[in-house]
């Protein structure tokens, strides 16, 4: 885990400002040390034990195993457990599955990145405060020798060619995909949807070409470095293990390769307020200036550019909002 960078002052708790927001308080300050983790002892020279009330609250975080894979959690956790004086615990699950354990109301924020199933979500009624907070773009890789001869076709296109020779039985083409319900397996079946393909009646079991791998992104490009086979994949998370791969970007370019990730508070009747006002801090956040500024400028030392791209106020170019404070409580005042 990396070293936190120093952040301006520190807020209040959020177990404490949560008391303050139900009781009708209104709190914009910051003051004060953040809390011990639970378990930890009295700070040196403190006279005062630990107590039950001084526990670290605990939030719950279901995100997509891009963004654990790359390592950005890593980075951006304690820089939220210093501010906030909270203990943010952190599965990784491919989008879909991190929607099905909202929906159960075992997690209390989400980190993902499939806007149509964000918006089902949505409308549903499980989620508020949904805001835009980074994105990068999906790549086509493959054997440098690009035995398919895809590079410089539209990603369309590339799928269409890589369908038609996988099905003949074209020598050392094949495709492994994610196959797991998540954002990126989403974007996959777009990209078929938009060559012309039924995903389900043309592409999925249509062939030995054509590997699910079920499991998440870093996975996913091993087996297809295994394999010598083309994959769709976040730019992000290959960069983070292009040095074990391989493989190289094939195609770079296109609209549809547009990745966003948002955050989301997962709401249900029965959640307590103290978490939703912890996760609408979450929120605001992940979209405030100087997390923006960090989340540009992760990975660019290791990798010479940025495993993620700020939003940076741009909501309109992305069609979500990036810039709202997270206040809502209510599904109705999201």
């Amino acid at each position: 885990m990396k070293k936190p960078i120093q952040l301006p002052g520190h807020c209040i708790p959020l177990f404490l400002l949560a008391t303050l927001v139900v009781a009708g308080a209104f709190f914009s300050g910051c003051t004060g040390p953040h809390s011990e983790k639970e378990g930890g002892s009295a700070s040196p020279g403190s006279s005062m034990p630990p107590a039950e009330s001084q526990k670290v609250p605990k939030l719950l975080l279901a995100t997509t195993t891009s963004l654990y894979d790359t390592g950005l959690l890593d980075y951006l956790e304690p820089l939220f457990e210093e501010r906030y004086g909270v203990d943010l615990l952190i599965t990784s699950q491919g989008t879909g599955k991190a929607l099905e354990i909202a929906r159960r109301g075992d997690c209390d924020i989400l980190a993902v990145h499939s806007p149509a199933q964000e918006e089902e979500f949505m409308a549903g009624g499980y989620g508020i405060n949904r805001r835009c907070f980074a994105y990068n773009y999906f790549i086509i890789v493959g054997p440098e020798n690009d035995p398919a001869g895809i590079k410089g076709m539209k990603p369309e296109e590339a799928f269409a060619k890589l369908m038609t020779m996988g099905k003949t039985g074209t020598a050392d083409v094949f495709f492994v995909s994610r196959g797991d319900n998540s954002g990126t397996h989403s974007a996959e079946k777009n990209i078929w949807k938009a060559a012309g393909y039924n995903y389900t009646k043309d592409i999925q079991k249509s062939g030995n070409w054509y590997i699910e791998a079920g499991k998440g992104m870093g996975e996913t490009l091993q087996l297809a470095s295994e394999k010598q086979a083309y994959t769709l994949t976040d730019e992000g998370t290959y960069l983070a293990y292009r040095g074990n791969l391989e493989l190289v970007p094939i195609i770079e370019q296109g609209d549809i390769l547009l990745n966003v990730y948002s955050v989301i508070t997962v709401y249900t009747p029965t959640q307590s307020p103290e978490k939703i006002v912890m996760a609408n801090a979450f929120v605001n956040f992940l979209i405030s200036p100087e997390i923006q500024a960090a989340i540009g400028d992760y990975g660019k030392d290791r990798y010479g550019k940025g495993l993620f791209l700020p939003m940076n106020g741009e909501c309109a170019r992305f069609g979500c909002d990036c810039s709202s404070p997270a206040i809502a409580t209510t599904p109705a005042l999201s």
